[in-house]
C-alpha cells in the first residue's frame, strides 16, 4: 500500500464527471492513505491542449454518446443528476478558484465541492452566480466574504493558471484528471486502474 503517496486531482466544478467520481475518488484515496492535492482548472483551455472541442462543437454522435455514459454512471454511482441542467454550461471560474482559496487558507473544501457539485447537476443551480456560491461556502462551514476576495486576488488567480498549464503538461485530455507520479489517469472510469497503482506501488507508466 502507497502510504503518503500524492495524487494531483484536476477538476471543475461545471464537470459532470467529476461530480461522478468525486467522492469515489476521496474514498480510494482515504483507503491507500494517498494525499489529495486540490488542482482546479479551466477545462477548455485543457480540452484546447489536447486539441477537443466545447461539447456544443462536438459531433452529434458523440453528444449522445456522453448523454449515455452519463445515464450509465448515474446508475453505478447510485448519484442524482440532470441530464441537462438550468445553468449549463456556465462560467464556473469564481466557484473553481473558490477551492484554489480554500486550500491556500488550508482548509478542507471537500464539504463545498460536494456542495458546489450538487448545485449544478440536481439542484438547477447557477453557479456562475456569486451570491450561489458565497451561500454554498456559508453552509459549508467557511467565511464567504474572506474566501471570496481571496478567490479573486492574483495569488489565486495565478494557482488556477497553473494548474489548467500542469494539466495540458501531464497530456491530460479533459477532466476529471488524476496524476500519480507524474502518471495521468482520464476519467473517473479509470479509478479503478488508479487504485491498481496506488495498491502496487508500482513505478508509473509512461507515453514515450
Amino acid at each position: 500500500m502507497s502510504s503518503g503517496a500524492q495524487v494531483d486531482y484536476y477538476f471543475s466544478l461545471v464537470s459532470p464527471f467529476a461530480y461522478l467520481g468525486h467522492a469515489a475518488f476521496l474514498d480510494l484515496a482515504h483507503r491507500h492513505h494517498a494525499t489529495v492535492a486540490y488542482r482546479p482548472v479551466r477545462p477548455l483551455e485543457v480540452f484546447a491542449a489536447a486539441g477537443g472541442v466545447p461539447l456544443g462543437q462536438r459531433a452529434p454522435s458523440r453528444q449522445r454518446y456522453r448523454l449515455l455514459e452519463l445515464q450509465r454512471w448515474r446508475q453505478a454511482r447510485g448519484l442524482p443528476l440532470n441530464l441537462h441542467p438550468a445553468f449549463f454550461p456556465v462560467d464556473g471560474s469564481l466557484a473553481d478558484c473558490a477551492v484554489a482559496a480554500l486550500t491556500q487558507l488550508q482548509r478542507d473544501p471537500d464539504t463545498y465541492i460536494r456542495g458546489a457539485f450538487r448545485a449544478v447537476w440536481v439542484d438547477e443551480r447557477n453557479l456562475a452566480d456569486r451570491q450561489v456560491i458565497a451561500d454554498l461556502l456559508a453552509k459549508a462551514g467557511h467565511d464567504a466574504g474572506a474566501v471570496l476576495a481571496l478567490a479573486s486576488s492574483e495569488s489565486v488567480q495565478a494557482a488556477y493558471r497553473a494548474n489548467t498549464e500542469a494539466a495540458a503538461a501531464a497530456d491530460l485530455p479533459g477532466v476529471p484528471g488524476y496524476v500519480l507520479a507524474g502518471e495521468a489517469f482520464w476519467g473517473q472510469d479509470r479509478l479503478e486502474m488508479l487504485g491498481q497503482a496506488l495498491q502496487s506501488a508500482r513505478p508509473p507508466y509512461r507515453g514515450d
